[in-house]
């Protein structure tokens, strides 16, 4: 099986998400806090993309190291975060190497936590991407996923943003025990983003969140936290799931 990860050295649709999704600060704590409450120690992202996480990280003073797959997401990384005491520099990571521990040789085992928040969906082969995210953790070390939740949402926004699937919270599950972690979490995450995702994906057929949308779902960030808490992370627009190497 050619394991090669193809993808658009210039991502225009995913710079225009990821531009949209930088003006809803609100939103980007929230995931912060949701994903990063169980990491400590040196850590590593995979696919930082321009930083709306990874500033969340750099300004708590966390030891972190940034990574991109395309050259101009790690210049951008590079010049916006260059002069942050707590950033460990910045690497051009592609999960799914065909020599990957050769090519990486001196990341494997070196971290206590790796995360990737709307990865691994970009990824044809999502077992062997946990396999060597799981290769860079130290023993003990917590590798934490964040991946959209269900297929049947599967729309406009997924195909632009080329995603090969959309999980269930067991799915996922089961990529993490086949490469033998011991799951300690899972959950769903932002239930309320996904009436909007269905519409201005499936029925608008947005190619992209749009700006005043992404603006306006910020601004009810406190109320969608609230609803979270209500349907007790059991289903929502996300899926997560934490495990222990």
């Amino acid at each position: 099986m050619d394991n090669t990860f193809i993808f658009k050295e210039l991502d225009l649709e995913g710079m225009a998400t990821l531009e949209a999704i930088a003006n809803a600060p609100r939103f980007n704590e929230w995931m912060y806090q949701v994903t990063s409450q169980r990491l400590s120690g040196r850590i590593l992202e995979i696919g930082s993309g321009i930083g709306n996480i990874s500033e969340q990280y750099l300004a708590e003073g966390r030891k972190l190291m940034l990574s991109d797959i395309r050259d101009n997401y790690c210049n951008y990384l590079e010049q916006k975060f260059a002069h942050e005491p707590s950033c460990e520099g910045v690497r051009k990571i592609d999960l799914v190497h065909p020599q990957f521990e050769t090519e990486y040789a001196d990341l494997l085992e070196s971290f206590d936590g790796v995360f990737a928040l709307n990865v691994v969906e970009h990824i044809a082969d999502d077992y062997l991407a946990l396999t060597n995210a799981k290769r860079l953790l130290r023993k003990g070390g917590r590798l934490v996923i964040l991946v959209p939740a269900y297929q049947a949402l599967y729309n406009q926004f997924d195909r632009s943003l080329e995603h090969f699937r959309r999980y269930t919270e067991g799915a996922l599950k089961k990529v993490f025990l086949a490469n033998s972690f011991q799951i300690v979490h899972s959950q769903y995450f932002n239930f309320a983003a996904i009436a909007g995702w269905w519409f201005s994906g499936s029925v608008l057929k947005n190619k992209t969140i749009p700006s005043g949308q992404m603006k306006l779902y910020n601004q009810l960030v406190p109320i969608f936290r609230w609803i979270d808490k209500i349907v007790m992370n059991k289903v929502g627009i996300s899926v997560i799931v934490e495990g222990i190497k």
